[in-house]
């Protein structure tokens, strides 16, 4: 007798769905050729003005026709902006016209976008090279090591590093003097400085002490002994000096001997000499007056004054 076996259910087969999986991935791997199709030419076609445009420079250059070479050297770049070869180009062709600036630009726009090793190696060489014309001699070091990096082997880098560590040396040095003389110079200037400030205050201190010997001069009622003496007048017996009496003798000798006669509304010579006698008589009443105060003021000494 024949049994009855149970059989497992057989797949469900969805062909709409599998066909379009299929198709889906089929778009995408042909959308995505020609894609890749159309990024290649447009490459090609880029690379290809590229270097139309550099080889238009070269001529010009050859031409010594530096403004349409620039000109065809910046077309160049905006046309590929990752080609290494258009900046470097550019820059060797600052650095031709010494203008090392521009040139050391260029070199390192071109250093970011090189790819082979040779590249980058010919880039930081010559930029080490501009780098020392600018005597930027530590950025011209750091330069030729990266070209060595690149390139071990090359003898031209290693020999344009070392130059490049020799400058860099004597330039410190130099430096260093300079501030030796430098220190040496402002050492010698505050040296200066301290000795007139010190003049300064011993003319200062010679005033103050003139100063004060004038002030303790006048303090003093002045310096007597500096003072020329005076001899004392001569007086006649009235006590008038003898020289005014001896004048006054002589005038009326010369009146004497002389007579003249009295103009209207003026004194006689006996009048005058009357007047006189009278005025002579009141001052010897005042210097008598005088002599008995001084007289009275004047103390007695009982002792030697030592």
């Amino acid at each position: 007798m024949k049994e009855n076996l149970r059989m497992k259910k057989l797949f469900t087969y969805i062909p709409t769905k599998l066909n379009f999986n299929l198709i889906l991935m089929g778009l995408l791997l042909i959308t995505g050729n020609l894609q890749a199709q159309s990024v290649q030419e447009t490459d090609k076609k880029i690379k290809k003005e590229t270097n139309k445009l550099l080889k238009t420079a070269e001529d010009e250059l050859g031409d010594n026709d530096f403004a349409s070479a620039e000109a065809s050297y910046r077309k160049a770049v905006s046309k590929n902006e990752s080609s290494a070869t258009a900046r470097y180009n550019m820059a060797n062709m600052y650095y031709g016209k010494e203008k090392p600036a521009q040139a050391t630009s260029r070199y390192k726009q071109a250093a970011k976008v090189a790819e082979t090793k040779d590249d980058k190696h010919d880039v930081f060489h010559n930029l080490g090279n501009s780098l020392m014309d600018q005597k930027k001699y530590q950025e011209a070091i750091d330069a030729y090591k990266n070209a060595l990096r690149n390139n071990p082997k090359d003898d031209e880098t290693r020999y344009n590093l070392a130059l490049a560590k020799q400058k860099l040396e004597k330039e410190q040095q130099e430096n260093k003097d300079d501030k030796g003389d430098n220190k040496d110079d402002k050492k010698d200037q505050d040296q200066d400085k301290k000795d007139q400030d010190q003049d300064k205050k011993e003319e200062d201190k010679g005033d103050k002490e003139k100063k004060d010997q004038g002030d303790d001069k006048e303090k003093d009622g002045g310096d007597k002994e500096d003072e020329p003496k005076k001899e004392p007048e001569k007086q006649d017996e009235n006590g008038d000096p003898q020289n005014k009496k001896e004048q006054e003798d002589q005038k009326s000798d010369q009146e004497k001997e002389q007579p003249q006669q009295p103009k209207p509304g003026q004194l006689s010579p006996q009048q005058i000499k009357s007047l006189l006698e009278a005025m002579n008589n009141e001052e010897k009443k005042v210097q008598d007056k005088m002599n008995a105060e001084k007289a009275k003021g004047v103390k007695t000494r009982t002792a030697k004054d030592w």
